[in-house]
This record gives structure tokens, sequence and C-alpha cells, in this order.
């Protein structure tokens, strides 16, 4: 069960999967308390379906036991929190029953693999969090100190009013036709493509920066490698590919502000590159992913003879979450998002207040995917989003 705030007794922490997401939380909730003031925690339990691989993922890892099956593992009282790192189509059942155990629920983006699928959960965690359970999603790009550092300065208005951002988020890790088939490119196990594994990223960020919401969304979706080489077709032979390789969105805002979306997995030499672009009328700042140490700022109300924009190396104390780091210039890298990200839910947990982004907000992403689908099943036609229903939402605290 949950525990009241201030309560001193460790945290019990269970995770549920252990591959690519399953180690990157691993070493987030290793290497957390080495670096941040945080509450006592213990890793308990990482759980999986292959008793052999998840032991010697747990012994790799930090997890003191094991467990093959996540219900039994709901059922114990030394468990507090679940930290969900299973693919997609598992979630709302997961995070569900984890409300009903009244266990505190971290869970990797996106949300669910449909609208209904993640409405349900939202209405449990609601529920839940009038309980004192709390729950977050995983868009860890939130805790990338230069878009931390982005966002402040949007605030602070010093671009001025948005009025444009580009959003591109480009990997080539699918550019060979040859590429094997995974749970990735069926519809059924991964929900859709590149729309719902990397530009739900691109879409949070608009909306995580802005402090916005999308009023109107046009879409289009694109399959180049329609069959790829698989195991459980005859002698190996070709699998259909049942999601999008490439997704293009333009959203419009209620501000005014107008955002184009871009996601690929085909988009040959990017490797995993984040791109944003924000442009105020007095300002405007640029972001890579595969340079995450820098955020370019242009202060357009500086005498033209010297604007253009400059390199802000994010890396002072004075930055989010930096203090607790190397000294300034030492640069921290992608895994460094994932225990902010942990930091920022212990420390919402022992405090009792909603950490963010919240299930309300990777319902609105969630949203806003499906009406990408949703124009672009109808030739890109324009898809009206009506206004969600308030929820509290709270704005995560900045790593001091």
């Amino acid at each position: 069960m949950s525990r009241e705030p201030g309560t001193t007794a460790p945290l019990g922490v269970a995770m549920i999967g252990y591959a690519f997401m399953g180690k990157a939380h691993s070493n987030a909730w290793r290497n957390v308390a080495s670096f941040f003031d945080v509450p006592a925690f213990e890793q308990k339990v990482l759980v999986g379906r292959d008793a052999a691989a998840v032991s010697e993922a747990a012994g790799r890892y930090g997890w003191a036991e094991t467990a093959t099956d996540w219900r039994t593992v709901l059922e114990r009282d030394d468990i507090h929190i679940i930290d969900v790192c299973a693919p997609g189509w598992m979630h709302a059942e997961i995070a569900i029953a984890a409300f009903e155990a009244g266990k505190h629920v971290l869970l990797e983006k996106p949300l669910a693999n449909t609208v209904a699928e993640a409405e349900a959960m939202t209405a449990a965690a609601q529920a839940a969090r009038a309980r004192g359970v709390q729950s977050m999603v995983g868009f860890n790009y939130r805790r990338v100190p230069a878009l931390a550092l982005a966002k402040e300065l949007i605030a602070e208005g010093r671009i001025g009013t948005v009025r444009h951002v580009r959003a591109a988020y480009l990997q080539d890790w699918l550019a060979d036709d040859q590429a094997p088939m995974t749970w990735r490119l069926k519809k059924e196990t991964a929900g859709s493509g590149a729309l719902g594994d990397i530009a739900s990223h691109a879409i949070d960020q608009v909306l995580f920066l802005l402090g916005d919401r999308v009023t109107e969304v046009t879409g289009r979706l694109h399959t180049f490698v329609n069959r790829r080489p698989g195991t459980s077709g005859p002698a190996g032979g070709l699998e259909d590919v049942t999601v999008d390789d490439a997704a293009w969105a333009t959203l419009s805002l209620a501000s005014g502000a107008v955002a184009s979306v871009e996601a690929s997995r085909v988009a040959t030499g990017r490797k995993n590159s984040l791109q944003l672009e924000v442009y105020g009328d007095k300002g405007a700042l640029r972001f890579d992913l595969e340079n995450l140490n820098e955020l370019a700022f242009l202060d357009a109300t500086a005498p033209a003879r010297e604007q253009g924009f400059r390199r802000i190396l994010v890396n002072e104390p004075e930055h989010p979450y930096l203090k607790a780091w190397w000294p300034q210039g030492h640069i921290i890298g992608w895994e460094h998002t994932f225990t902010h990200e942990v930091r920022d839910f212990l420390l919402a947990v022992s405090s009792g207040t909603a950490p963010s982004p919240s299930f309300e907000d990777g319902l609105a992403v969630q949203r806003i995917l499906d009406a990408v689908e949703e124009s672009a099943a109808a030739k890109s036609a324009l898809i009206q989003l009506a206004p969600a229903n308030p929820a509290a939402t709270a704005t995560h605290p900045q790593g001091d």
C-alpha cells in the first residue's frame, strides 16, 4: 500500500520490464541517491516473464529479488512504487491494477496504445490521487536541463509571444529495409510506429515548453517498408509491417501559435535527434538532442548589429538539476534525464504533491496522436480537439 507522506521507512520499488527502458530506469534508481537528496527507497523486485533472463538482469542492475508475475508483486505490503517499463499494450492493465492496490505508479510513455485505454487509466489515476496515491508519465525529455531552461526563458518572456514551433524527432534504425521485425512494428503491440514512439515526445515538448493546448490537428502517416524479415512467418520469411515509419502533423494551439511536428525512424544519418525550434516576436530558441548540453538563444531586442544565436552551455549550477552533478563544463548525458525523473517522482511521493507530467498530460498527448491518425486516414483532414476537462497538474520541482 502507499505510505503517508513523511514516513521514514524506505519506499519499496518494483519495476516491471527489464529491456531497453528497464535498463535506463534501473540506472536511475541505482544512482539517484548518490547525487540528490531523496527519500530512502529500496530496489526490491524486478519483474519479467523469463525467470532466467530477469534473474540475470536483476543481478546486473541492482534489484534484490525477481518475480515472473506482476500481479503477485502488487499484493505485497512492502512494495509502494511500481515502475512500468513494459510495452505499451500492457500499460493499462498494469497501471489500473497498481492503482487499485494503492501503489504509486511511474509509467513509461506513451500512456497507452489507444485513447480508450488512456481515458480509463487517467480516471483510475484521478481516483487514486484522491487517496494520496501519485502517478507520473515518463516523458524524460522534460528533464533535459537545456529544455527545462528553455521553458524558463519562454515563461519569463525572453522570446516574447511564441508564434511558431518546429519539432522533429528523427532516427534511422529502420532505414535499412532488411532490419528485422520487432513488436514495435506491429499495431497490436505497439499501437503505432514513429507516431507513438517518438512523435509523442515531440508533441509533449510543444505542450511542455509553451504551457499550451492543441485545438486543431492535421496529419499524415507513411510506411516506406511494408514487409520485413521476421521469425514467425514460413521459414522465417517476411512479415507485414502494420504501423507507420514516419509521421507529420500541424498543430494549432489555443494561444494562436502553430507547431509543425515531424517524426521518422528512416531518416538516414539521424541517430537520435530531437530538434526543437521556438520562434517568438522578441527572440528564438533552438535545441538538438544530439547536442544535449547546449541551447541556442537569440535575443531579438538587442540592436540588429549584435543579433544572432548564441550558444549556452547548460552546465552551470544555476541551471536546472545541474548543481547536483559535476563542475561547470563537465557535460551530462541522456541517461541523466531518467535520474532527474526518478528524483522528481520520489520527492512528489514523499511530499504528497502530484508530479508532472500527469496521466492527464499523457492523455492529452494520446488524444493528439489519435487525431493525427484520424486526419491521416481522411487524407489530412482538419480535426478539431475539444478542450479537456480541467484537472490539477503540478509543475515538477527543478533540481537544485
